[in-house]
């Protein structure tokens, strides 16, 4: 089943109220509810211009009245905002675990969630085929009845390059290879697709949504069986030139380490991920130590997780107090690198990381303090994240929207937009064009 697309990005608005309507629109967006007045302040335009343009734009219920403003003196304004409910996103958040689908709204506000296990015995045929199912239930549950889908965003846990859609590879799933994702859903649901690492589609969910609190220079750090780096830097998402700029996971911190999923060996993914820490645990306990953790699961260790780990740490387990200290100095470490190289104001942590409580935050404060720049230290705040499962979605939504509000620029000439064209035109005139190359 396909999909109208009610609204698509623009690079280039082709006339002058087509640009005025995207300022309009960004201007409710990011400070929304507005007044007329406000608007033009704003977007620095005429009265009579945001009087025609938002005329325009509540008639085609892309905005609504949001009641009068609370001015304690003067006349009372009409505030204006976003109608959120004239559309809907899909968000697709997947990795080795599980896979989280959700319908959205403008906001973007959650309408409905699918959790799955993923299914990774049938390769990339079987997953993206999840992926659909997914997606569909999703918006069967979410009651959206005729509105119209204008994005699906997907945050993939491998290497991606947002600009093409193309994920590279994945740590934690060894099949998902060159997989051509954002071209695979576009064909399926006939709609514009964003595909984004999760790590960094989570980092934006926590820097507008959660414990970020827009921060313009900030690291998120998604712990799990994977470790991932997001930095934001002077309100800038890094990408890199492939898109795997801040791959912390597998930076190098021990020589001749344990081998990683990635090819190499001694990456912290591979000593310190979530993985590892079951892993060290059951070694432990074959060797004849004792856990509540192995207790948990009646003694059948290939059931124990890393996240049974943390909570008995925190719970005051020897064993696995032992297990997340280590771990705590690895990752400290990594922090500590992250900071000297990045600088940021604010480090926020994987939520799922306070399973094994503040003592971990307080080693890992500790570590980054004392290995790190005392410059690039004095104002740092380490703190854990906010958001659940439900962050890759909601990263990944804000993403669609960035795009789907982006204010374009003015139409360039034609002889801009195609050089060839021109360069045919000058052929035939005998025209030379003014350059100031020499």
């Amino acid at each position: 089943m396909a999909y109208n697309c009610l609204v698509r990005p623009i690079k280039h608005a082709h006339s002058k109220p087509e640009h005025d309507k995207a300022v309009i629109l960004g201007a409710l967006r990011r400070f929304g509810p507005l007044s007329r007045v406000e608007i033009g302040r704003l977007a620095q335009l005429r009265p009579n211009t945001v009087s025609t343009l938002t005329r325009e734009l509540l008639s085609a219920s892309e905005i609504l009245e949001a009641g009068p403003s609370d001015n304690p003196k003067g006349r009372k304004q009409v505030l204006l905002r976003l109608n959120e409910s004239r559309g809907f996103l899909v968000g697709l958040d997947f990795d080795s675990e599980r896979v989280v689908a959700a319908a959205m709204d403008l906001h973007p506000r959650i309408l409905s969630v699918v959790r799955q296990a993923p299914r990774l015995d049938a390769g990339i045929e079987g997953l993206t085929g999840q992926l659909f199912a997914c997606a569909r239930e999703a918006i069967a549950a979410g009651q959206v009845g005729d509105t119209a889908l204008v994005g699906i965003a997907v945050a993939d846990p491998g290497l991606v390059d947002p600009r093409s859609g193309l994920s590279t590879m994945s740590s934690l799933i060894p099949f998902w290879k060159d997989v051509p994702l954002a071209r695979l859903i576009r064909e399926e649901f006939g709609i514009e697709t964003l595909v984004e690492s999760a790590t960094r589609a989570k980092g934006v969910a926590e820097r507008f949504l959660g414990a970020g609190a827009m921060a313009d220079d900030m690291v998120f750090v998604e712990y799990g069986a994977g470790i991932g780096g997001a930095v934001v830097s002077q309100g800038r998402l890094l990408l890199g030139e492939g898109g795997s700029a801040a791959e912390f996971g597998h930076t190098h911190v021990v020589e001749g380490g344990p081998p990683c999923q990635c090819g190499s060996f001694g990456c912290l993914e591979a000593m310190a991920g979530s993985a590892a820490l079951a892993v060290r645990l059951r070694k432990l306990v074959q060797e004849g130590g004792s856990s509540m953790a192995a207790q948990r699961v009646d003694g059948q260790l290939e059931r124990v997780t890393g996240w049974m780990v943390l909570e008995a740490a925190s719970a005051g387990d020897k064993i696995c107090t032992a297990i997340v200290e280590e771990m705590g100095r690895y990752l400290g470490l990594g922090l500590a690198n992250l900071v000297n190289l990045f600088n940021p104001r604010l480090i926020v942590l994987d939520r799922r990381l306070k399973l094994a409580g503040q003592e971990l935050l307080d080693q890992l404060t500790r570590i980054v303090r004392m290995q790190a720049l005392s410059q690039a230290t004095q104002n740092l705040e380490i703190r854990f994240g906010e958001l659940g499962d439900e962050a890759g979605v909601l990263g990944g939504g804000l993403l669609v929207l960035d795009r789907l509000y982006e204010i374009p620029a003015l139409k360039p000439p034609g002889f801009l937009l195609n050089p060839e064209a021109a360069a045919g035109f000058r052929a035939t005139r005998g025209l030379r064009e003014l350059s100031t190359r020499s």
